[in-house]
């Protein structure tokens, strides 16, 4: 599990709750309990992966900031984790993923068949937890976000090696996908709090952003990023048929042949082309456009928060802003 206190300068945004994380580490551990012994074993194991554990961070931090004093944000948060674990172990069997932060997947370890079975595991251990909360309005959220991700898996499924997704389609998809659960845990950390409904529309603004901010970096630094810093090659996403971002600028902004490359690779699967298109993914501007919308992205994260009083915990979560695109992992 996370070693938390071990927090260096580029996440002291953690400091103000690492008491809180210990006790979301400590609800993890009990809920991942099952006496089917697979079960455990593989849980365990993509839990005890690593991870930057933001979601459940948001759900903390959130919380604290509008005053919150009692530990159900700790249930909510270890929720949040569960769900994001779930599509984790879905969508390396999705991907046909054999790594997951430097280390073999689990459907690599242990089968897709077991995968996906513990993922719905996490999910329904995860509506068990929702629903000890006792708070209709957080199930809420956590229903439609848990559904609108599945939503988002599809529809990135349907766009695999379509080079004709614009960054409308993209952004919808990221949105879905990735964005939806940030929103959803800075929301829950609002209405645990019993925020006003401006604040919890501010924590919505916040969350929607971020996530929108990691995945864009997260796509980034597919192409960009350091294999023993990311615990993946670069360009992952170009040889699993992804049109992300960066893809999605050169073909708007390429040359004729570079644009010929990217259909090739993407199209025909043609890995021929990969180091080409690579390398005019680094040289074409792409990555520092796409680096550009993340950045926008923290700002209308930070400018969310104008509605919270000034504190600790409102300063670790501009910090998180900060942090979501000057990261390189």
């Amino acid at each position: 599990m996370n070693d938390y206190k071990n927090n260096g300068p580029d996440n002291a945004f953690l400091t103000p709750i690492l008491p809180d994380l210990e006790a979301v580490n400590r609800i993890i551990r009990q809920q991942m309990h099952s006496d089917v012994a697979l079960v455990g074993r593989i849980a365990d194991y993509i839990i005890n992966a690593g991870g930057k554990r933001i979601r459940p961070v948001l759900v903390l931090l959130m919380a604290k900031a509008l005053g919150y004093q009692g530990t159900l944000h700790q249930i909510l948060a270890a929720t949040i984790e569960f769900i994001h674990t779930a599509t984790l172990l879905h969508d390396d069997v999705v991907d046909e993923s054999e790594l997951r932060r430097g280390i073999p997947s689990a459907n690599a370890l242990f089968g897709n068949a077991s995968s996906v079975l513990v993922g719905d595991f996490l999910y329904t251990r995860a509506f068990q937890m929702m629903v000890s909360a006792g708070n209709m309005r957080i199930m809420d959220v956590l229903a439609d976000a848990t559904n609108l991700i599945a939503e988002g898996e599809v529809l990135q499924l349907m766009n695999i090696r379509n080079t004709d997704i614009d960054e409308e389609g993209y952004f919808k998809v990221i949105y879905a996908k990735t964005a939806k659960l940030f929103e959803a845990s800075s929301v829950i950390g609002a209405l645990v709090a019993g925020a006003a409904e401006s604040e919890i529309d501010a924590a919505a603004r916040f969350g929607r952003a971020l996530g929108m901010a990691f995945q864009l970096v997260d796509d980034m630094l597919d192409y960009a990023g350091d294999k023993g810093v990311m615990g993946k090659n670069a360009g992952n996403d170009l040889k699993e048929g992804k049109m992300t971002l960066p893809l999605i600028y050169l073909m708007k902004n390429g040359s004729t042949e570079q644009k010929i490359s990217v259909r090739k690779s993407i199209e025909d699967n043609d890995g021929s082309c990969f180091e080409g298109v690579l390398h005019a993914v680094r040289s074409a501007g792409a990555l520092a456009y796409t680096h550009s919308k993340a950045q926008q992205a923290a700002r209308d994260a930070a400018q969310a928060l104008s509605v919270l009083n000034s504190g600790q915990y409102k300063k670790s979560l501009l910090e998180l802003a900060s942090f979501s695109v000057e990261r390189n992992y």
